[in-house]
């Protein structure tokens, strides 16, 4: 299903097991979304106080979920 779908079921409160499931589905999908492009700003050059600051969070909070995550990238690219 699509994302446009899924939102669209995740909205709809006639059926709440099938809304539940799509708002795990959507939840699934953006932090796949999300790592993918915090992955890409490292490599770009980017901060992690700048991609806190995109997220709307802290630092320390985007740099505890993805930081050994992506510590290849930043030890890597950024001759770290």
């Amino acid at each position: 299903m699509d994302a446009v779908k899924l939102a669209a079921t995740a909205s709809d409160t006639s059926a709440p097991v099938d809304g539940l499931r799509a708002v795990a589905s959507l939840r699934a999908l953006v932090d796949s979304l999300e790592l993918r492009q915090v992955e890409q700003a490292l490599r770009a050059g980017e901060t992690w106080s700048s991609i806190a600051a995109a997220l709307g969070v802290t630092r320390q909070a985007v740099h505890k979920k993805y930081g050994k995550r992506l510590r290849h990238i930043g030890a890597t690219e950024r001759g770290q």
